[in-house]
């Protein structure tokens, strides 16, 4: 799996051989914009991230639990089958490397796992890429969770493009990269110049962020501004479309449906990404628990960057700026961290 350019943007999809990579294309964002372009040069890579991410492989938008079949006594609950291939990721970003290690928080680490991720996450093998080009909407410098990988992948490159040379610099990060690096017949020890041009690649990346993000006690100062004003003015804007937490690599909420067809001897259990964002999330007899925009955009921003922290020991936000991006009135999570942050330094 891997990017391609597809509908007028950069997508994860299937790919059969390098001609299906977005070769000499990149993208513009800012928030609610986003444009393909065509690059000078023809880098393989020369993008920042587009609408998906690795999420949709490893926790599916729609996913079967069990089905059932009447029987003459009852019903006989059949249980789905584990997915068992086995996937390489091609491409993947330092920030989205920690979003999946965000959301083995959330499905393996604890009590309770989750078997559908756990098959689908151990059989994966990550070719990272160290990012050449920051986005407009980019913070992952805000957040310590990029332009360079530093863990979690078999292999990771950097693209160096010359005027008289294009190659990739590799980090092996595993035995299994290192396998499939010695199985190659075309490469060699990068050089001492060759290296110090791929770190500079990163370091010209971190310095393009398009966003920023101040962390200095995140999680404490959205607890003391819980009935900030500023959440009416966001709700004023926001049209709760969840389009946010369906581009986000971390979010995992997801509902279930249940099925049957017209004889009523077959009946299924889905399980279906869904968001805080929906008027029915929070629904319960009786009623909704966050029956408003205001109330819901502070639940999202707020459990994002503060009660995840004691949930999961981490922030849920990677600083990939795929919310900003894709919201349709271009709302920014850090334009809203930052207002507040204001407020409250002018009235002490």
């Amino acid at each position: 799996m891997g990017p391609k350019r597809r509908d007028e943007a950069i997508v994860y999809d299937e790919i059969n051989s390098i001609d299906d990579l977005p070769i000499g294309w990149t993208d513009e964002q800012d928030g609610g914009t986003y444009r393909l372009k065509k690059r000078s040069d023809e880098a393989f890579f020369g993008y920042a991230v587009g609408p998906h991410s690795w999420k949709k492989f490893l926790h599916p938008p729609v996913l079967r639990l069990w089905k059932a079949e009447r029987k003459e006594k009852g019903f006989q609950i059949l249980p789905e089958e584990q997915q068992t291939a086995k996937f390489a990721f091609i491409g993947v970003r330092s920030c989205e490397l920690h979003a999946i290690a965000i959301q083995d928080k959330v499905f393996l680490d604890g009590k309770y796992v989750d078997p559908n991720y756990q098959t689908r996450r151990q059989e994966i093998f990550v070719v990272a890429l160290n990012c050449s080009q920051a986005g407009g909407t980019c913070f992952c410098v805000s957040m310590n969770t990029g332009p360079k990988a530093t863990s979690g992948y078999d292999l990771a490159l950097t693209e160096v493009i010359e005027d008289s040379r294009h190659y990739f610099v590799t980090d092996v990060g595993s035995e299994r990269g290192d396998e499939l690096l010695q199985d190659l017949a075309v490469h060699q020890n990068a050089t001492s110049e060759e290296q110090v041009k791929a770190e500079s690649v990163v370091e010209r990346t971190a310095a393009q962020m398009g966003r920023y993000l101040d962390t200095n006690d995140i999680k404490g100062l959205l607890y003391r501004n819980y009935n900030h004003p500023r959440w009416n003015d966001v709700a004023e804007r926001c049209l709760s479309c969840a389009n946010c937490t369906m581009v986000c690599p971390t979010c995992f909420c997801t509902t279930v449906e249940d099925t049957t067809d017209l004889t009523g001897l077959h009946a299924e259990r889905w399980r279906k990404w869904d968001s805080c964002f929906t008027l029915d999330f929070s629904y319960i007899h009786g009623g909704s628990v966050r029956s408003t925009v205001y109330s819901r955009y502070r639940q999202w921003m707020t459990h994002k960057l503060a009660t995840w922290i004691d949930q999961f020991g981490t922030s849920g936000c990677v600083g990939c700026g795929r919310c900003i991006t894709w919201c349709p009135v271009g709302i920014d999570i850090t334009e809203e961290t930052r207002a507040i942050r204001e407020t409250e330094l002018k009235g002490k």
